[in-house]
């Protein structure tokens, strides 16, 4: 009622006068004043409950009043025999955007105890509120922390680290030696797979009971031989296992130094995975567990581990809320509960609520963008993506395989090759679509496919981080397919074919669009003579026989006038004629020189050449 009636009578006329009688008065009456104190306890190693203490001059009330209104949190409350009170903070603006530094809301202040880390209380900013002896007690704890943990990389690693990608690596290193988990929220393409494998070998040369124990990294389905391949690459004496559809992670889960397991997996297998004391966890394309409420979510935070990580390349300024979700799995009891959290980092009505939040997670959170590193990168980045058959597109894939190797076994030589091109172009064109897609062959399929599920999840995150993205296939119907995708998840991507005219107009609309996006662009109708800068992502989904065609689609956005490192994905499924086609490319550069495409293929290829992509 106080609050109904209080904003009812402030919004009449200036010439409406209303008499009010008893505690009615109090209605219009003051707000209490009250300045503020805070208060730390520690209650564990480098944690304090912070608890607010607020000095007011009006002398008639009384300690436990007092407390009742600031459980009020600025309404308007009832006293007995006072009337209806409410109690608003003397902060300044100056003290406001100290709060903020320490992650607090004067707005937002009750009689609950906030628990705050070290880190955070260590901030000059809460000296102004707290007693000298507490300010003390926080610095002997603050310096007892190990804030410089400077590794050397591990020399398991075969690859050297870019200056940024070192940071990374001991930014890691320093939440394990502090026993924090953490988030690392690089942009994508800047090598956050590498820092983690960095980071995992750290942990197992520490001593040599954790170099016996097994790590865990959860991923999406279309990323998970991605860190096999990163793994073999990078750190080649790891021992990987990715499991699949139908395997136990308890067989043998010894024999493994790193299990890779997806979302779906995580599910299914719930409390059964926390029959291992996992040395590390670590939750690939974290915002997958963005709904604290999700199967994946409270499987995730009920996973026992010494070390907790995740990656994910969306920033908390995008999404506050999701964040809670994210660090209840990295460092639970960080943050207050869901709805404390909700009430405390509402952006809509604190301005300051991004800086609050920031304030909270800084110690355990590190981002950077392509533009903070670009004088670490080169400027160009390309990487594979190797995706799965499963289902019905393994099925299709496999028959038409054998269909295939059947029409090799009657060659014998190049001549009767020449004879039977057409049979093996019309062969090796099916396994290429059906490696984009099922429908392509099938349109009744209810199946997408590997590739087009890991380039929806990729999207997903690039778009989130608010990048634009060049998307490359030769089929105008898988394109067609990515386009009716995108469509059912509300975006409009642009889409450039060769039937598309007025393509200058199209590209400025691009070019000029301040918004995120996705260019769905036909290999041949938009390989050449097209300016678009204004992406730096660029996703080829399906290979060309010749690299330069590749290398021109990748050019739209990496030439003059782009501000940015241009990172190219390529999409592959996993030992198929696909990755036959790259490894061709890179040993028979005289083909790529001389094939042009598909209408020129016959002319340099051999038997050889045919044995081994049906190999």
């Amino acid at each position: 009622f106080g609050e109904h009636f209080s904003r009812w009578i402030s919004q009449l006329p200036d010439w409406v006068h209303v008499d009010l009688d008893g505690e009615l008065q109090t209605l219009t009456a003051s707000a209490v004043s009250g300045s503020v104190r805070l208060e730390a306890q520690e209650v564990d190693r480098d944690w304090f409950d912070l608890r607010v203490v607020v000095d007011v001059q009006e002398t008639f009330l009384t300690p436990e009043e007092i407390q009742i209104l600031l459980k009020a949190r600025g309404a308007l409350t009832r006293l007995e025999g006072k009337g209806w009170r409410r109690l608003r903070f003397d902060v300044s603006e100056a003290e406001d955007q100290q709060m903020a530094r320490i992650g607090l809301n004067p707005a937002d202040l009750d009689d609950a105890p906030q628990r705050l880390h070290v880190l955070q209380l260590a901030d000059p900013a809460a000296e102004r509120f707290l007693p000298a002896e507490q300010v003390a007690l926080v610095r002997r704890r603050a310096e007892e922390l190990q804030a410089r943990v400077t590794p050397d990389v591990p020399a398991g690693i075969s690859a050297p680290l870019r200056p940024y990608q070192v940071e990374g690596f001991h930014f890691l290193a320093y939440l394990s030696a502090n026993r924090f988990g953490g988030i690392l929220a690089d942009d994508m393409g800047l090598g956050k797979t590498l820092q983690t494998l960095s980071w995992i070998l750290w942990l197992r040369g520490r001593s040599p009971e954790e170099a016996g124990r097994p790590s865990l990294v959860v991923c999406p389905k279309s990323v998970m031989e991605n860190w096999r391949s990163e793994a073999a690459k990078f750190a080649p004496a790891l021992r990987v296992r990715v499991m699949s559809s139908g395997e136990s992670v308890f067989e043998n889960v010894g024999a493994a130094d790193l299990h890779v397991m997806n979302y779906a997996h995580l599910r299914l297998l719930g409390d059964r995975l926390t029959e291992v004391r996992w040395l590390a966890v670590i939750l690939d394309e974290g915002q997958f567990i963005k709904n604290p409420d999700s199967q994946s979510a409270v499987a995730a935070r009920g996973l026992p581990a010494d070390h907790r990580l995740v990656l994910t390349g969306t920033p908390i300024e995008n999404r506050l809320m999701d964040l809670w979700s994210l660090m209840a799995f990295a460092m639970p009891g960080m943050l207050p509960s869901r709805g404390r959290f909700g009430r405390l980092y509402n952006a809509q009505r604190d301005p300051l609520a991004r800086r609050r939040l920031s304030a909270r997670v800084r110690p355990f959170l590190l981002r950077r963008t392509k533009g903070q590193v670009a004088r670490d990168l080169p400027e160009k980045i390309e990487e594979t993506i190797l995706c799965e058959l499963e289902g019905e597109q393994k099925l299709l894939y496999n028959a038409e395989f054998k269909r295939g190797q059947q029409l090799l076994l009657n060659l014998k030589t190049q001549k009767q090759l020449a004879k039977e091109q057409f049979q093996f172009l019309s062969s090796l064109l099916r396994l290429r679509q059906i490696c984009c897609s099922p429908k392509l062959v099938n349109p009744a399929t209810p199946e997408q496919g590997a590739k087009l599920e890991g380039l929806l999840e990729l999207l997903e995150s690039l778009l989130e981080e608010g990048h634009k993205v060049l998307v490359f296939s030769q089929f105008v119907s898988m394109l067609e397919l990515i386009r009716s995708a995108l469509e059912e998840q509300g975006l409009s991507p642009y889409y450039l074919t060769g039937e598309t005219e007025d393509r200058g107009t199209l590209v400025d609309r691009f070019q000029a669009d301040p918004n995120p996006g996705v260019f769905l662009i036909s290999l041949r109708a938009g390989g050449f003579g097209l300016n678009l800068t204004s992406a730096s992502y660029v996703v080829l989904f399906d290979p060309w026989w010749n690299p330069a065609v590749e290398a021109q689609a990748i050019d739209r956005t990496h030439r003059i006038g782009q501000q940015s490192t241009v990172v190219a994905y390529r999409f592959l499924i996993k030992g198929s004629v696909e990755e036959k086609m790259r490894e061709l490319q890179r040993s028979k550069s005289s083909l790529a020189e001389q094939v042009l495409g598909e209408e020129k293929f016959s002319q340099s290829l051999t038997l050889e050449d045919l044995r081994f992509l049906y190999s």
